[in-house]
């Protein structure tokens, strides 16, 4: 039954895509037969997804922490891997001082940030990125939240020193390029010819921004404050150990829904009783 559910989910989402309907529209009129202009737009999709094209693209929108968030080629897809740094974030913000500013720095579609604005209601949050194009989809899902209020959106380089103008944080958050080269060499195909190779690329042992984040957006966090990061696979002991040389005090590491470790908090300045 929650499989049949499920495919009946997705071919409402496949439908609404391409007709314009909402998804009561859709169910109301499921007896009648699609336009040609329908038509072809669906079978404009199959031809891409039998590219190879990633299914998220072609919709042009995907679901993460219950959002449905606006998605292009600019960005990565949001992943279910991704719900682990933001779960870490959330548990910590929930217990952050009123109004607490929460960055989401390397944000991309800005699917961390908003996910975090949808559960910590009085949050401030900054989406950061140094791609425009990014930066374009994340302020389109900003309005697509209807979260204009809290959130905004600003380009930096995650690679240099933060800008005075960013003021402090009381947690940065962030889910930086952290594949290798030689990973970025055996990605499959429709990750490697579809999705921004500048958000993946992390250097030759994909840890630059890593070290770059944790020397130089440490001067962006206030006395005491939180730094939650997403790490590939088997990388957990070199991010700590980059976190520690920079005055971080680690106080969890934690797993995806796969078990595969993903994802650390650390606090600078001093450890809490966490």
């Amino acid at each position: 039954m929650v499989k049949q559910y499920g495919e009946l989910y997705l071919e409402l989402r496949r439908a609404r895509a391409f007709s314009g309907k909402s998804q009561e529209e859709l169910l109301a009129q499921r007896e009648l037969y699609a336009s040609e202009e329908v038509c072809r737009k669906v079978a404009r999709a199959l031809k891409r997804l039998l590219e190879g094209e990633p299914l998220a693209y072609v919709l042009g929108e995907w679901d993460f922490y219950g959002l449905t968030l606006y998605v292009t080629p600019d960005v990565l897809i949001p992943r279910d891997d991704t719900c682990a740094v933001t779960e870490l974030a959330v548990k910590k913000a929930l217990f952050l001082q009123q109004d607490p500013r929460i960055l989401d720095l390397c944000c991309g579609s800005g699917c961390i940030g908003l996910a975090i604005a949808s559960r910590v209601k009085d949050a401030r949050v900054t989406l950061a990125d140094l791609s425009q194009s990014a930066l374009a989809v994340a302020k389109k899902n900003i309005q697509r939240c209807k979260f204009g209020g809290r959130v905004n959106s600003v380009r930096v380089d995650a690679r240099l020193e933060p800008p005075a103008f960013l003021g402090k944080f009381d947690m940065i958050v962030s889910n930086p390029p952290y594949v290798t080269g030689r990973e970025m060499e055996e990605l499959p195909r429709s990750v490697k010819d579809y999705e921004p190779s500048m958000a993946l690329y992390g250097g030759e042992d994909g840890l630059d921004f890593y070290r770059c984040i944790a020397e130089n957006y440490r001067r962006a966090l206030k006395p005491g404050g939180y730094l939650c990061l997403e790490f590939g696979m088997g990388q957990g002991d070199s991010v700590c150990a980059i976190l520690e040389e920079a005055e971080f005090s680690v106080l969890e590491r934690t797993r995806d829904y796969n078990e595969r470790e993903r994802a650390v908090i650390a606090q600078y300045g001093r450890k809490d009783d966490m």
